[in-house]
């Protein structure tokens, strides 16, 4: 199918760059105002486009698909993660599901040292008392947090983004460790000197730091539940750049909120952008609102990579980020 000729419908507003590159490729129609659709907006969309290029505020279950028209062939996701869409039901509605995986690691991991840093020094807490008038000058005694060499750090994911995160931990001179569905390869283990828990409960018990870096699927919602973060030191740090789904996060605010729990750094949340309440008016906890992919640089290439997917598929051929339902 010439690319010209073939309808996309992208659901948000995208850097300028893309959105002139898929404008030259296809006959795109792209959104005026940075907005989610609602869902008869998405189901419209969909009923008339050959792609759609929706993102992670895009939730297209089985119901939504079954609005789809024939003529939806691609849904080429402006994101890697694909849990808000139903995999499964649209290849069996034979519409194939693209992502951009690979390009968020660097920022993502840049972003999981910068909240560790963040939480173990206070800056939070910091940044708050200098913009007052309470601030009374340095004293040795004030604001004092923690040092992260010679901490252990605790990485719940190995994939690109958690191995991202460990190079950079063993640069401060932590310990690795980690859980994984899979263990790594030895040289892989080797090359990153971690340390493997089969056993989650057995790792969260003895790291000083935990990093959330695995996707979030039905076998991971609520990993961290109230059981297993009782299990956590008093004194360490949770840091969440992932799915909020992974943590209760009822039981985090109360924990945090107890003193159980000494610090957390989170960039996502349970409910999207509806943070508990109680969460925002913790002083130990570093809320920031989904920034860990949030770079100039990598959002052109995950636009690169949507345009990519889509020519490949205009051409005839299997988009190269394509996502099968055994993949997740």
């Amino acid at each position: 199918m010439p690319g010209k000729h073939l309808s996309v419908v992208v659901t948000r507003r995208l850097p300028e760059v893309v959105e002139t590159r898929l404008k030259e490729l296809f006959n795109v129609t792209l959104r005026d105002d940075d907005t989610p659709m609602t869902t008869d907006e998405l189901a419209a969309a969909m009923s008339e486009a050959d792609v759609l290029v929706p993102t992670i505020t895009d939730h297209i279950d089985a119901k939504l698909l079954g609005r789809a028209g024939d003529r939806l062939k691609l849904i080429a996701n402006y994101g890697a993660g694909v849990d808000h869409i139903d995999v499964a039901t649209a290849r069996q509605r034979g519409i194939h599901v693209s992502n951009t995986p690979g390009v968020m690691t660097e920022d993502t991991a840049d972003m999981v040292i910068a909240l560790m840093m963040a939480v173990s020094r206070r800056m939070g807490e910091g940044m708050a008392l200098a913009q007052s008038d309470k601030w009374q000058g340095w004293s040795p005694t004030a604001m004092l947090g923690t040092r992260l060499r010679g901490k252990r750090l605790g990485i719940l994911g190995m994939g690109r983004i958690g191995q991202a995160v460990a190079r950079r931990a063993a640069a401060f001179g932590m310990g690795v460790h980690y859980h994984n569905r899979k263990r790594l390869r030895p040289e892989v283990e080797e090359e990153l000197d971690a340390t493997y828990w089969e056993s989650l409960d057995q790792m969260v018990a003895r790291i000083d730091v935990l990093s959330i870096n695995c996707p979030h699927t039905p076998s991971t919602f609520h990993l961290m539940n109230a059981r297993r973060l009782k299990l956590m030191k008093p004194d360490a740090l949770i840091v969440n750049t992932s799915r909020g789904e992974v943590i209760d996060e009822n039981a985090l605010t109360r924990m945090l909120r107890a003193g159980e729990i000494a610090g957390a750094g989170l960039d996502v949340f349970e409910r999207g952008h509806d943070i508990n309440p109680r969460l925002k008016e913790l002083q130990n906890a570093i809320l920031l609102p989904h920034m860990g992919s949030a770079t100039v640089e990598g959002r052109i290439e995950m636009g690169e990579k949507v345009i990519i997917n889509i020519k490949t598929f205009a051409d005839g051929h299997r988009p190269p980020d394509l996502v099968i339902p055994a993949m997740l």
